[in-house]
């Protein structure tokens, strides 16, 4: 049930007003709208929590026509939408902030113990207690999910009467209360106790309901339920196995986020006001039928050149994969990832371009060849960049980085123009490896065998995670791919002694490939204080000499060795091998794949086999 509108609460971002003229409660980062409470994610406001409403027309998260719009082109195409907006802000002429629903809609009273809907308990307006015993209510600890992405009620009253010799009819028609105490003995599920007044059914604990087919078992399957969209979308067809979740978990919501850098010819800004043209522009081959079109589009005096038109279309249709005839959503990321590849090594000189070019790459002044005893090539000064973030879709139980889009559940019920996303900019360097160098090391077996431990591993767990393993998304663990990520981290975290940033504030953004072996770590806030210069200077090959030869130097000891640089298996599902907190891992703002894939024996070797580094001649010297 939705509660109705005057006791709806409002999340507010960034200290907006809040409706109704409540308190200042639940202030959320206009970030954090994109990040960790984006639509369909619980969010607890006091000792309450809701869920945040979806983008429909009837009862969306916000006001699109009182969002700032934002544009990347590039982006736009890959996810089939013409804008992206930002989340509502201190500022903006949107007073709500973020609208949200109350969920889960069951409740307990620790005074009476009862355990109901939350409008049974009738408690007063603008109010979260008991209407009798006048103490706060508690919002039930569990809820129910399915890996299509819906979320539901945890079905107490099945559970209670879950004995096999009792037919289903009577479920739900004994006209009993339920009751939530704890016994205190123990902090376990066991001492959560659920009792029904009918006294059909013994008192029964949680135990047990967290198993992969508690609730299958019981012959319950998921309904396709989504609070989020409140009775603007009925519940879909469904089927598939329930799994409990704690309402805090990680599991009950993780956001399936793409971002791409403002690139040439796309970073100067010159294409915003053509929005909504493009699917139609890229029809036309012709000059003469494009002027036409934009004729017709613009009664006076065009905002965009013929020229640059011609030029955008062209570096669009630069991006298309090669071969394809109709290519994947991952084949058309790749390609977006190649074609900032390609500029990150060509660069684009700040003399060369007026001031609104928001994409400045350059190449050092130093001389780059200290970096060859190192396999290290081609560093570039990244003295401004502007990245999009958008929130493509999200998903529960299953890892948003290898979902596949039929597991990805969508922001709103019908297709959208447009889609919540964050504009960010910095700075940051950009470095690759010795090609020859780097496939010479990738074919050692004893490289090749490591990496396979990982890999193997890893898609192990994508097949668990997945509903029919053989659909499970392929693991793109590869020795270069895991180097890179390896090196990204301990430049990170040597950066982050050196620059002046801190480790959460710098990201990674990882180029492998048969024919990509690059890194670029960078900083990016949604202000001007993205780009102080600390980072850009860190990419002169001297001091890039030295940061490197430190940061290898640092990763052969951990405060954990020998057990960290011996493990067989670390991390979630056995996915990294010496890594850990104490050396390799870091904050998860930072890192583009949830801190997995890492491996410091790649950087240095092992005891065992100090050859199998990449940087070993640097170790060995």
């Amino acid at each position: 049930m939705t509660p109705p509108p005057a006791r709806r609460r409002r999340t507010v971002a960034s200290g907006g007003t809040p409706a109704h003229s409540l308190p200042r409660r639940g202030t959320v980062r206009r970030a954090q709208a994109i990040t960790t409470y984006g639509v369909g994610s619980l969010i607890a406001v006091d000792q309450e929590s809701f869920i945040v409403s979806g983008l429909d027309e009837a009862d969306r998260s916000w006001n699109a026509d009182e969002s700032p719009r934002i544009s990347e082109r590039r982006l736009a195409r890959l996810l089939g939408v013409d804008h992206f907006r930002l989340p509502p802000a201190s500022g903006d002429t949107s007073k709500d902030g973020l609208r949200v629903r109350r969920f889960p809609v069951t409740h307990s009273c620790p005074e009476c113990t009862e355990l109901r809907r939350h409008r049974d308990f009738n408690p007063p307006a603008g109010r979260s207690v008991c209407g009798t015993c006048e103490v706060e209510l508690v919002p039930s600890r569990f809820v129910v999910a399915c890996e299509a992405g819906h979320l539901g009620e945890f079905p107490y009253r099945q559970w209670v009467h879950r004995s096999p010799d009792r037919g289903s009819t009577t479920i739900g028609k004994c006209g009993g209360t339920l009751r939530l105490r704890s016994s205190g003995r123990t902090s376990s599920l066991r001492s959560i106790l659920v009792s029904c007044t009918c006294g059909q059914a013994p008192e029964v604990s949680m135990e047990g309901s967290f198993r992969r087919s508690a609730l299958w078992d019981l012959g319950l399957k998921c309904q396709g339920d989504r609070p989020w969209l409140g009775t603007s979308a009925p519940p879909q067809e469904c089927g598939l196995r329930l799994r409990t979740l704690q309402r805090g978990s990680s599991s009950v919501w993780q956001p399936v986020l793409k971002s791409a850098l403002s690139i040439p010819p796309w970073s100067n800004r010159r294409e915003d006001p053509l929005d909504g043209h493009w699917e139609k522009l890229r029809k036309y081959d012709d000059r003469a039928k494009v002027e036409i079109y934009l004729d017709a589009v613009f009664d006076d005096e065009w905002p965009v050149s013929l020229d640059e038109v011609m030029t955008l279309l062209a570096a669009e249709r630069e991006e298309d994969p090669d071969g394809e005839a109709a290519p994947t959503f991952d084949h058309r990321y790749r390609a977006l990832r190649e074609k900032e590849y390609e500029r990150l090594r060509s660069g684009n000189d700040e003399s060369e371009h007026s001031h609104d070019e928001q994409f400045v790459c350059e190449t050092p002044l130093g001389d780059q060849s200290v970096l060859d005893p190192l396999g290290v090539t081609g560093p570039m000064l990244v003295k401004k960049l502007r990245e999009v973030r958008a929130l493509k879709a999200f998903t529960r139980l299953i890892d948003a980085e290898s979902t596949t889009d039929s597991k990805e559940m969508p922001l709103s019920e019908r297709p959208l123009r447009w889609l919540p996303a964050m504009e960010v900019r910095g700075e940051g360097v950009f470095l690759r490896l010795d090609d020859d160098r780097l496939d010479a090391w990738e074919k050692a077996p004893t490289v090749a065998a490591r990496v396979e431990r990982m890999r193997t591993a890893h898609q192990r767990m994508l097949e668990q995670r997945a509903d029919d393993p053989t659909q499970a998304a392929p693991s793109p663990a590869t020795p270069r791919m895991v180097l890179l990520h390896t090196l990204a981290h301990v430049l990170i975290n040597e950066w982050s002694l050196d620059a002046g940033y801190p480790a959460a504030s710098l990201r990674e953004r990882l180029y492998a490939a048969d024919d990509m072996a690059g890194v670029l770590v960078y900083t990016a806030t949604s202000d001007s204080a993205g780009s102080l210069g600390g980072l850009v200077a860190q990419g002169e090959p001297d001091l890039l000499d030295r940061t490197v030869r430190s940061a290898v130097h640092r990763a052969e000891w951990c405060s954990s060795d020998p057990l960290c640089v011996e493990s067989e298996a670390s991390g979630t599902g056995g996915t990294n091998l010496a890594a850990c907190h104490a050396c390799v891992m870091l904050p998860e703002t930072s890192c583009e794949h949830n801190n997995i894939l890492l491996d410091r024996a790649l950087l240095v070797g092992t005891p065992e086999d100090p050859h199998l580094g990449f940087f070993a001649n640097i170790v060995s010297g």
